[in-house]
């Protein structure tokens, strides 16, 4: 069985290397040309058959570098043929575009996304009067915009003042509050003391008006005839009248605590307890 990897060959006995001629062939003066694998770039359909190409299909191509260029950068062109008839197809690079563009063999299909806005190519064939008007009605729109901005900042600004002012208002009003109950206090104070300062003058008078001139305090006569009276008339009976009193005034109260005893319920069930023995 032989090698799966040969990485000897084999020489016949009769082998002679010297007989080997050695020839390089003459350079290609032409394009340089290489074979790649690519797909096709976009859908297209064949001119000779009338075959439709999809994006994306692989095909073995001839790679050809032209003479062309777009600033400093190469255009290459390919080569390659219908999967019904072998027709040539060719297409080429378009840098300035991002794109291919199809040269021969077949017909590009018709793409929503590549038409090109009438407008954009409006400035190739206007006159010098619908240009000016053209750049003054994008002059007049620009400046409708610049309004319509500024108008948007200065409504954000007066909002964000009238958001100033109104915290401003809330803020004054807490602190107007705030000193009234202090002043409301204040003024409470002041009248409670008026009230106990005439108070304490009309107990000065009265108290002023029964002492005498030495500072004595003046007694009414009806406590001194009493006084007088039990003095005589009591005696010894005062005394013992006092005594009497003193003999029947109540106890002190006691805050012992009273023990309630409990209720022997087993006479009344017919139950007799027996004498301890000890």
């Amino acid at each position: 069985m032989s090698e799966r990897k040969v990485l000897t060959k084999y020489y016949p006995p009769d082998f002679d290397p010297s007989a080997i001629a050695r020839t390089r062939g003459p350079k290609s003066t032409g394009p340089k040309v290489q074979t790649v694998r690519l797909m096709a770039p976009f859908s297209m359909k064949c001119t000779s058959c009338g075959e439709f190409i999809y994006k994306g299909r692989k095909f073995n191509a001839r790679k050809e570098t032209t003479d062309e260029k777009y600033f400093s950068i190469a255009i290459y062109r390919f080569y390659i043929r219908c999967t019904r008839c072998s027709g040539e197809i060719t297409f080429k690079t378009d840098p300035k575009n991002m794109d291919y563009q199809c040269e021969g063999g077949a017909k590009r299909n018709f793409e929503v996304w590549r038409q090109k806005d009438p407008d954009d190519n409006a400035g190739d064939n206007e006159t010098e009067e619908e240009r000016l008007e053209r750049l003054e009605r994008e002059e007049e729109e620009r400046g409708a915009m610049a309004n319509l901005e500024t108008k948007v900042l200065d409504a954000k600004r007066e909002m964000e003042i009238a958001d100033a002012l109104d915290e401003i208002r809330t803020r004054n009003a807490r602190i107007e509050r705030a000193s009234g109950k202090e002043d409301a206090v204040i003024e409470k104070d002041a009248m409670v003391w008026e009230r106990e300062r005439a108070e304490r003058e009309d107990a000065e008078m009265a108290r002023m008006a029964f002492m005498t001139e030495e500072g004595d305090r003046v007694r009414r006569i009806g406590d001194d005839g009493n006084a007088e009276d039990g003095l005589a008339s009591g005696g010894l009976g005062g005394v013992n009248g006092a005594g009497k009193e003193a003999g029947t005034m109540p106890p002190p109260p006691t805050f012992k605590r009273m023990v309630k005893k409990k209720k022997d319920f087993s006479a009344a069930l017919g139950i007799k307890k027996k004498a301890p023995l000890v």
